[in-house]
């Protein structure tokens, strides 16, 4: 159905992925299929992560309702763009 990455970033935290379906915390509404690497809370939203959406801009937004999700940073360990989201915006479920 998906097509799971497998690169470094895979590998180096245990070569496990997991497809989660992430949605806004405030309205319920999708906002995208993402695939998580590891064990752990989603922290930040990696952009070559996404599977059904390319975000653009400095904010990441619900859809629906417009609520801001994230914004955007490079992780300084990996200098990767991602965007950090806040706490409690998103609701996700494993598919």
């Amino acid at each position: 159905m998906y097509k799971i990455k497998n690169d470094q970033y895979k590998r180096s935290r245990g070569g496990k992925s997991t497809v989660l379906d992430v949605c806004c915390g405030a309205c319920g509404s999708h906002i995208s299929y993402y695939q998580k690497d590891g064990p752990g809370l989603l922290k930040r939203m990696y952009l070559d992560r996404f599977i059904d959406l390319r975000p653009k801009g400095e904010s990441l937004r619900c859809l629906s309702c417009g609520r801001v999700i994230g914004v955007l940073t490079v992780y300084k360990t990996e200098s990767r763009p991602a965007y950090r989201l806040f706490v409690g915006a998103v609701s996700k479920k494993a598919i």
